[in-house]
């Protein structure tokens, strides 16, 4: 008899999104860290400090910045226990920038120019 190959498939992370709660594959998120140098958007994945993922849409971000992120950067277990002005500013300029107005396909963070 002739052995057949099997091949594995790859295995792809899982994140779920801080505004809907929906699971979805890691690279079609878009990361936000709580590093040392406060909150903010992380398009490598790569950077330092506790992570939390939101769609690529406005609804999302708008629920995550106004009390998902919060909880999910553990906010609450430092001194800061909410995102300050200046971060949910930053955060919304980034919506701003990036993410369109209509329900497009899910682009993620490989669709935005590093």
């Amino acid at each position: 008899m002739v052995k057949r190959s099997k091949r594995r498939r790859k295995h792809i992370p899982q994140r779920t999104c801080v505004g809907c709660r929906e699971v979805l594959p890691k690279r079609s998120l878009i990361r936000i860290v709580n590093s040392p140098e406060g909150v903010m958007v992380d398009l490598t994945g790569k950077a330092h400090g506790r992570g939390a993922y939101l769609h690529d849409k406005r609804e999302c971000w708008q629920r995550g910045i106004n009390g998902g992120l919060d909880h999910a950067l553990k906010r609450e277990l430092t001194l800061k226990r909410e995102l300050t002005n200046q971060e949910k500013q930053a955060l919304l300029k980034f919506m701003a920038e990036h993410i369109p107005d209509s329900q497009s396909a899910h682009r993620g963070a490989e669709g935005i120019s590093r």
